[in-house]
């Protein structure tokens, strides 16, 4: 038993529900990797068009989501300067990247 008497529920990792979010081509929004930590809230991401941009991480996201090198995300390039700059928009743990690698959504690029 655990601390406050309850019982974790024992499943097996197979059987839980993944939902995960997918790109919204209409809205630009691309797979990449986080490929260079910059400070002050920046990082390099290379995205699945080739391109490498730097990524923006907006103040909703700064505390509460940590991001590191390697880390799969999504980004959204600016209307101007599309080729070299974007804001972050999610990003997605291990399991989530796995599932959509399974799926044939996410190809490594």
């Amino acid at each position: 038993m655990s601390r406050r008497g309850k019982r974790r529920q024992q499943g097996s990792p197979t059987d839980e529900l993944v939902r995960v979010r997918t790109p919204n081509r209409d809205e630009g929004e691309m797979f990449g990797i986080i490929i260079q930590m910059l400070g002050f809230d920046r990082v390099r991401v290379r995205c699945e068009d080739g391109e490498i941009r730097i990524g923006r991480i907006p103040g909703r996201m700064k505390k509460r989501v940590w991001m590191r090198v390697g880390d799969t995300v999504l980004i959204v390039p600016w209307e101007f300067q599309s080729d070299l700059k974007g804001d972050v928009v999610w990003r997605y743990r291990a399991n989530e990247t796995d599932w959509l690698q399974k799926k044939g959504i996410l190809k490594m690029f």
